[in-house]
């Protein structure tokens, strides 16, 4: 069964309890922003997050821009305006975007800091729950807010466990907390678009049917990079797969092709085993590894 087939999911206990967090702390915030990976604009948005934010004030930051089709993101970003969401397009590893942040900060509390005036409590530092799905950047923000390193942070998800409250350079309190799925992703797609990034863990995954899963988004919609990257002709393998592939079974959907392509990355990175046959399951790691780390240039999923 291909991985497009499966029901990915990764639902594990501390995350519930992320949840009751959330819940319990935000009434001692007056803002949260939100951290979404710019690549998954629209599947890596937590349904669940978005309840428990309701009437809250609240900054959408599309993280990882660097990573992200400039074009897609910029798109993005006009719309989550124009429907009332206050957006940056950011790279919280280098600052990129964040400059921006404290004034739209204190546009979207002007309420808060009105009554704070008002109560003789000028001055009292905002405080801001950030919240977002595994893997986004929450920590890394954290770390370039605070101007040094505070917050742990990794390129693999589930890093963050618990709730820790950071001040900024500019005086702003924030709350980091852990990343958080939902229990079921009703579309099969946002889980392998979520995998693919990294926002679930490699390790419960068939990596190589995955990595067959991408091959087939990339040699459909992204061929060229597939050519500069791994020196393989995307279009002349999947033509030679549809070739031998039975009545019914179409371009789009034709597994041979994926796995033909990722035998031939295999073969031209010199992937080999004892005995000489490919070394697949290296060669969808590295694939997977490449594409999350920008080596395939800017790619937008959603």
């Amino acid at each position: 069964m291909s991985a497009d087939n499966k029901q990915i999911q990764w639902f594990p206990g501390h995350m519930a309890k992320t949840r009751r967090l959330i819940r319990e702390n935000l009434k001692l915030c007056d803002a949260a922003i939100e951290i979404v990976d710019a690549r998954v604009t629209r599947s890596g948005r937590n349904p669940e997050i978005e309840k428990l934010l309701a009437g809250t004030p609240r900054i959408l930051l599309l993280n990882k821009c660097d990573l992200a089709d400039a074009e897609a993101t910029a798109r993005r970003v006009l719309s989550l305006r124009r429907a009332g969401t206050p957006t940056l397009a950011v790279d919280c590893r280098s600052g990129r975007g964040l400059s921006a942040l404290d004034a739209l900060v204190r546009s979207v509390c002007a309420q808060t800091i009105a009554r704070n005036d008002a109560k003789g409590m000028t001055g009292r530092a905002l405080r801001l729950m950030v919240v977002g799905i595994p893997n986004c950047g929450k920590s890394s923000f954290i770390n370039r807010m605070a101007g040094r390193v505070k917050a742990e942070a990794a390129d693999r998800p589930g890093v963050t466990r618990r709730t820790n409250w950071f001040r900024t350079e500019s005086g702003l309190e924030l709350l980091d907390t852990p990343g958080v799925l939902w229990p079921k992703f009703d579309d099969p797609t946002v889980g392998l678009r979520l995998a693919f990034i990294g926002s679930i863990k490699d390790e419960i995954l068939d990596l190589e049917e995955l990595a067959c899963a991408f091959l087939r988004v990339l040699r459909m919609q992204y061929p060229d990079r597939l050519a500069e990257r791994y020196k393989v002709d995307a279009a002349q393998i999947t033509a030679a797969s549809d070739a031998l592939c039975p009545p019914g079974v179409t371009t789009e959907n034709n597994p041979a092709a994926d796995f033909a392509l990722l035998e031939a990355i295999a073969q031209a990175r010199g992937f080999l085993q004892r005995g000489g046959a490919v070394d697949t399951l290296r060669a969808a790691k590295t694939l997977l590894d490449e594409y999350r780390g920008g080596l395939l240039g800017r790619i937008s999923l959603d």
